[in-house]
């Protein structure tokens, strides 16, 4: 279907890749290649592809003239049409049909719920390993022909759609590795579970920014449904219970997960939202993008047991007691103020008198000769210090520099400051 303010995918090609706007270089790296043509062909010699084409927002609505697509993209590996406005499955499938060796097709944002696929159509993309379909509102039915006609589809790609429920086809897929369905509007486990049983090979899925509320599932039903899951992503979903991360226990291989932006997470600190995360998925060994060393599990481990120790045994999680048979109790760590101290006690000795006082901690040398101005009866320029530190071994400091700051000499209580006269 060519609408008349459409552009073809033939017509877009010559333009973007004509030598005037994609000149053919020659050399390592360039990645650039000139496909073999029909003898007498018009296009002969006049474009220079790469195997990888780029034709995004470009306004195509229909294929062209086939033989000239088939002419030029015979070596074409990968295809983004995204954000274009094809709408017809027949116009995609004249495109797709003469690229032989494509492998990766991204139809993104393409109004292509405006038709039907056929089987006929969809049997052009079999050497399809991986689609893209977000933000096209591809039916489930129009999903489900695809995966029957594509044995080799390894990643699938369906976010955007709107999606309330799944559909689950008659035959399974075994090919799927990885499918994207983000930003969708899945909330119930039962539809999620639905994934499982049609893509029983699948090592990831990212579920991110869908709404689900709860994994509802015996922990033997969820290994049967994602025997080969090594990868999770629940980010911004709305997982509201510690139960439900405990759940993905169950999936036998799992490795990496991605929690972010839960609600039963945003009352924790960052540290404890990691460390407890951590604590409960003793198997995964990536959380949130960062790996997590041999060093953090323990810390996080340990961490748990200090933070159940005082919760009633009733509330009490079943990770706490067998980290309590790997580690034994531990008391709760002693808080330690590493802050400086903001003043000291001292003794000042002037002559035969000794007098306690309190100094602050933050002044200065000459700020210190001030306050002992009255006590001492010495005017400041005429007054000597010396810093006696009751444990130091090397005798009394000379306080010779006004601007020094006390609590840089480590002065504690205890410690004493003698003051002699400069006439003495």
């Amino acid at each position: 279907m060519d609408q008349p303010s459409g552009r073809s995918f033939m017509q877009v090609l010559c333009e973007k890749y004509s030598p005037e706007n994609f000149p053919y270089r020659r050399g390592p790296g360039m990645g650039v290649h000139v496909p073999a043509t029909p003898q007498g062909s018009p296009m002969k010699d006049r474009l220079n592809l790469p195997s990888v084409l780029v034709l995004n927002s470009c306004g195509i609505t229909c294929a062209g003239d086939e033989k000239e697509i088939a002419a030029f993209c015979a070596h074409v590996s990968e295809l983004d049409l995204s954000d274009n406005k094809l709408e017809d499955w027949h116009e995609v499938s004249k495109i797709v049909s003469n690229v032989p060796q494509l492998e990766f097709l991204n139809l993104s944002s393409n109004p292509l719920n405006l038709s039907v696929l056929e089987r006929t159509c969809a049997g052009s993309f079999s050497g399809v390993r991986k689609l893209v379909l977000n933000n096209s509102k591809a039916s489930w039915e129009t999903v489900h022909t695809i995966l029957q006609e594509l044995p080799d589809l390894e990643e699938l790609f369906l976010c955007l759609n709107d999606y309330e429920t799944v559909s689950c086809p008659s035959i399974c897929c075994h090919s799927l590795k990885l499918l994207h369905i983000t930003d969708n509007n899945l909330q119930d486990w039962t539809e999620i579970r639905k994934l499982g049983v049609m893509f029983p090979s699948l090592d990831t899925l990212v579920l991110a920014n869908n709404h689900l509320n709860a994994i509802e599932e015996p922990d033997d039903s969820l290994a049967r449904l994602f025997p080969n899951l090594r990868s999770i992503s629940l980010h911004k979903s709305g997982l509201q219970s510690w139960e439900d991360i405990d759940k993905l226990n169950s999936f036998p291989k799992l490795e990496e997960v991605r929690l972010l932006g839960i609600p039963l997470l945003q009352p924790y600190t960052t540290e404890e939202r990691r460390k407890l995360v951590i604590a409960r998925l003793p198997s995964v060994s990536k959380l949130n993008g960062s790996v997590v060393t041999d060093g953090e599990r323990e810390d996080s481990e340990r961490f748990f047991i200090r933070y159940y120790v005082d919760v009633p045994q009733e509330e009490v999680p079943f990770r706490y007691h067998e980290l309590i048979t790997k580690y034994g109790k531990l008391e709760p760590l002693a808080e330690v103020d590493l802050r400086p101290q903001s003043s000291a006690k001292v003794e000042v000795h002037f002559n035969d008198q000794v007098e306690e006082m309190s100094i602050r901690l933050d002044q200065t040398v000459a700020e210190l000769k001030k306050q002992l101005k009255t006590l001492v009866q010495l005017p400041t320029s005429n007054m000597l210090l010396y810093y006696f530190d009751h444990e130091a071994p090397f005798g009394p400091e000379e306080m010779k520099y006004s601007s020094r700051a006390l609590h840089s000499f480590g002065i504690r209580d205890g410690d004493k400051i003698f003051v002699e006269s400069k006439t003495k």
